[in-house]
């Protein structure tokens, strides 16, 4: 499953962070990750993969969940061991 702009719009949101975050955070510019955003630009294979793999490390979960469409949600984090 390929990275939809909507999913970007909502993975940005979930972690807080701005279009120069995510830039900063894939080495892109920011007006590429605001054209992809907008669909005026489609992405590249290498590109969508580097933009998922920074908001996976921030802790965002891409989901299709049965028919129900792209989604985000973040990942559920680990109580610490005592």
């Amino acid at each position: 499953m390929a990275v939809t702009s909507a999913q970007i719009r909502m993975a940005r949101a979930a972690v807080n962070w701005t279009v120069r975050d995510l830039a900063q955070e894939t080495n892109l510019h920011r007006n590429t990750i605001t054209n992809i955003e907008t669909e005026r630009y489609v992405g590249d294979e290498a590109t969508l993969a580097a933009i998922e793999t920074a908001l996976k490390r921030a802790g965002v979960e891409f989901i299709d969940e049965n028919g129900g469409g792209p989604g985000v949600r973040l990942r559920k984090r680990q109580r610490k061991r005592e």
